[in-house]
Parts: structure tokens; C-alpha cells; sequence
């Protein structure tokens, strides 16, 4: 997007909410012609393309003073028509502590429609509304049908609406349902089972953006990236190892220190620890799911090494294992006559 000059627009959360969007897949998106209804007039195309419209003050004042405190935005002080945001994963999701980036361009007709919205996908397929084209299936884009006030309103409609929804009803705790005719089978036997392995691929996806995140950070976010994965390293390693445990994706991982503590004071009853949520299809997991998530692991703790996250435990573990398995073949071998 070649940002230049850029501005860091951060606030802590002020109250915003979710407004009403209709969030579901298609399988063909809408093109953007089709959205804003072109009538193939090549010089109508030509002024659109040449045509850099400014973003009002107002609108950037809104993103300075609402914005919560789990998404960053920087835009062009030379092109106002620009924006890129990075959406921190929310936790109790398969996305947790993902760092899912987009790039937003106002066009010419900007708010009479929508801006742009360009996911970095990275090719991967890590939620029914985030296709790995790039694709964004919101109704507020106009790239999804919806009703009524979940359609884009350029009266009342803002990219903050657009980055709260992606947030909050596209990154969800169960994404599977997402799909259109799906949330049909909340009720059905296969459904909630359906919806904890899409969530289990949804996890490894999530890894694989943080790989690629890591390895080619988008421009004017390098500082960023390297900080949240400095400061967060820990608890994603942390939570692989819980989920290939058999526990669910998503599911809250025990805190080390608090666990210790209550364990040392009240004993391993106590009631209020966090009791491991075991996967209700955790026997019908693929074999790979435990041998792709362990791959994942080290590649994570290798870029997570080099980003100075606090990876002590997991190294340690590491190192033994090799000693542990030498004795092991040790005591297996049959002594010398």
C-alpha cells in the first residue's frame, strides 16, 4: 500500500459497541462494480481511479477517540484515501492473540459507500468471511446481503463500525456457524462437533498468520508485531501444549503462577482453580491435529526466541528430552552377559 508519513491512532476502549451486521459467506462475493452499481462508463472508471478522495477530520477524530485498545490503525498524511489496521484475535476464540492485519481504501464516493477492505490472508482460509483472496463478507462492505441497518448507512456508518464488527461477529468463538445455513445446526447432534474441529484448523491457521506475520511483517507495523509476540509469546506456546493436551480450542489455559499458588494454599481441591475444558470430540481428533500443532510449536518458539518473548520453560523442556530419551534406551537395552 506504500504508507508513508504515518500517524498512530491508539486509544483505550470508551464504551464502543457492535452495531447490527450481517456477517455470513457467500460463495461468490460481490465484485466491486456490482456494489457500486457501475454502469460500465469507462470515463465514470477512469475519474474513480484518479480520483483521491480526503478522509474528514471528523471520521479520523472518531478512530483517534474510540478505538479500543486491541486494534491499531495508521493512515497516509499524503494519501487520506489509505488506511491499514491490525486486529489483536480476542480471547476465548480460535483466534487469540492473532494479529490479523487489513488495508481499507476510500474511493471517490466515499460515504455514499463503503471503503474498500483488503484482508491479508497470508493464502490461508482461517474463517468463513476472510477468504484467502483477500476477500472481506461483511453487509456493511456491501460484499454480503443484509437488512435494514446492517447494510451500510453513509449518514451514520464509519470504519470504526467496520473494525469493531470484523472484531467482534467475524472473529468470534464459533466462526463455523458463520456459514451461511450452518447456524441451523447449533441444536443438531454433528453441529457443536463440526464446530469444535473447524475450530481446531481455525487455531492452526491462526499460527501459520502469526508465522507469516513474524517472517514479513507489513510495513510500518515491524515494531508492533515484534512487541505483541515479545509479550504474548508465552501464553500462545502456553496454549498449544493445553490444546494438544485434548483440551478445546479457545478454552481458558490455567495461569501457571495462580495455579501454583492455589494449589500451594488450598490444596488441588480448591474450587476455584481453572478446571482443564476437555474437548468433547478430543477422541475423534485427527491424528495430524496433535503432529501439526507440534510442528507449529517449535516454528513459534524459534521466531518467538528471536523476538525475546519469555520462552525459558518451553527451552528447558526441550533440552531434556534428549537426555530422558537416552536414558530410556538405556534401561531398555538387555545387560551385558
Amino acid at each position: 500500500m506504500g504508507l508513508l508519513a504515518l500517524k498512530r491512532l491508539v486509544s483505550p476502549r470508551r464504551g464502543t459497541s457492535t452495531a447490527s451486521v450481517s456477517v455470513a459467506k457467500r460463495k461468490r462475493p460481490r465484485s466491486r462494480s456490482q456494489q457500486d452499481g457501475d454502469s460500465g462508463d469507462p470515463q465514470a472508471a477512469k475519474r474513480t481511479r484518479h480520483s483521491v478522495p480526503e478522509l474528514p477530520k471528523f471520521r479520523i477524530s472518531l478512530l483517534e477517540n474510540n478505538l479500543p485498545a486491541s486494534i491499531y490503525v495508521r493512515v497516509s498524511e499524503n494519501r487520506m484515501d489509505l488506511l491499514r489496521a491490525v486486529i489483536i484475535g480476542p480471547q476465548g476464540t480460535p483466534y487469540h492473540d492473532g494479529l490479523f492485519f487489513f488495508d481499507a481504501q476510500f474511493t471517490a464516493s466515499y460515504p455514499a459507500t463503503p471503503p474498500v477492505v483488503y484482508y491479508h490472508s497470508g493464502g490461508l482460509r482461517l474463517n468463513p468471511n476472510l477468504y484467502d483472496c483477500g476477500t472481506v463478507c461483511l453487509s456493511l462492505l456491501g460484499t454480503w446481503h443484509g437488512n435494514g441497518c446492517e447494510n451500510w448507512n453513509s449518514a451514520h456508518s464509519t470504519m470504526l463500525q467496520v473494525l469493531i464488527s470484523i472484531q467482534g461477529l467475524v472473529l468470534n468463538e464459533k466462526p463455523y456457524f458463520n456459514e451461511p445455513g450452518y447456524e441451523t445446526e447449533v441444536n443438531d447432534a454433528n453441529g457443536p462437533r463440526r464446530s469444535l474441529e473447524y475450530n481446531d484448523t481455525a487455531f492452526q491457521h491462526s499460527c501459520r498468520t502469526m508465522l507469516y506475520s513474524l517472517r514479513r511483517p507489513p510495513q510500518h507495523f515491524e515494531d508492533l508485531v515484534a512487541g505483541h509476540f515479545r509479550e504474548r509469546g508465552h501464553a500462545i506456546l502456553n496454549a498449544c501444549k493445553y490444546y494438544m493436551e485434548g483440551n478445546e480450542v479457545g478454552s481458558v489455559v490455567p495461569d501457571e503462577g495462580k495455579e501454583l499458588e492455589n494449589a500451594n494454599a488450598e490444596g488441588s481441591s480448591n474450587s476455584n482453580a481453572v478446571k482443564p475444558k476437555k474437548c468433547a470430540g478430543a477422541g475423534r481428533r485427527t491424528a495430524s491435529f496433535k503432529a501439526d500443532t507440534k510442528v507449529l510449536f517449535e516454528e513459534l518458539l524459534v521466531e518467538f526466541n528471536v523476538k525475546g518473548a519469555d520462552t525459558k520453560k518451553f527451552c528447558a523442556e526441550k533440552s531434556k528430552k534428549p537426555h530422558q530419551k537416552k536414558k530410556k534406551l538405556k534401561k531398555s537395552q538387555p545387560a551385558a552377559a
